[in-house]
């Protein structure tokens, strides 16, 4: 772990709400607030999970993991293709902003899945600059989400290749090239 990761076990955070968000940073504040929410759809759902919080790279990032080596319960919280994770994450996006008045830009990550897609995508990213290494003037990849895209624009620049998203909305993808 370096010096910017700031990490915040679940079991460590305050009951009292004053006392919780008062010497919090506001990424900190962020984690505990969308934790607290997730913690409670936990909850209703009879799901056991355990919360971590890192802030990292100036956002906060929020992750689920099983309590003990059975994540089945929390899989089906991931759904196809991570589709229910999304929608689980930007309803803790919206308790943060309804709690804070602020944006948020979390990550909520549940079994593991977003580990496991930043492989994924890592692999991608290797293929279509392999491709494009190999003569192919451009590569277009599948539409991804903002947050993936981050992932494969990173990938290609440490590959000293060019990516460049393109499209609208949900069909939004990456095009990999060698540049100018």
């Amino acid at each position: 772990m370096n010096e910017m990761d700031t990490p915040l076990e679940s079991e460590e955070r305050s009951t009292a709400p004053d006392e919780q968000t008062s010497s919090l940073s506001p990424l900190e504040e962020e984690g505990e607030i969308a934790a607290d929410y997730i913690e409670e759809l936990l909850d209703t759902a009879d799901i056991d999970g355990d919360i971590d919080i890192e802030v990292r790279d100036g956002r906060t990032y929020v992750s689920v993991a099983a309590e003990d080596d059975d994540d089945s319960e929390l899989r089906g919280l991931v759904g196809e293709d991570g589709e229910t994770l999304e929608a689980l994450q930007e309803l803790a996006r919206l308790s943060v902003l309804s709690a804070t008045q602020r944006r948020s830009r979390l990550i909520l990550d549940i079994a593991g899945h977003r580990a496991e897609r930043a492989m994924q995508l890592r692999a991608l990213a290797e293929d279509a600059v392999s491709r494009v290494q190999g003569g192919e003037a451009a590569v277009h990849l599948p539409p991804l989400s903002p947050y993936e895209r981050k992932l494969v624009h990173d990938a290609v620049a440490e590959a000293g290749l060019v990516s460049e998203s393109e499209g609208d909305g949900a069909g939004r993808h990456i095009v990999v090239s060698a540049g100018e």
